[in-house]
């Protein structure tokens, strides 16, 4: 069992990168980075090992960052919606 704190940053890290993904303006985009996360994170549930689990935060973050990036690059190049992305 990984220790409280590592647990709460974990589920931390798993929604804001859930947030993230889901304002990618493209609806394709969108789908593919949430299935992408949850996928990500499901694989990895039973991962107990310190070392392995902070290794796998650090990538975590990393991915954070380039969702983050990706999304503020799809907004700034947002080409005609289609009626399966408009809001």
């Amino acid at each position: 069992m990984m220790a409280a704190s590592t647990r709460s940053q974990v589920i931390s890290l798993y929604k804001m990168m859930l947030k993230e993904s889901s304002r990618f303006p493209s609806y394709n985009y969108r789908t593919y980075a949430l299935r992408r996360v949850r996928d990500a994170f499901r694989a990895n549930r039973d991962v107990e090992d310190p070392k392995a689990v902070e290794r796998l935060m650090e990538e975590g973050e990393q991915m954070l960052a380039l969702i983050q990036r990706q999304v503020s690059i799809g907004k700034m190049y947002e080409a005609q919606r289609t009626v399966v992305d408009a809001p």
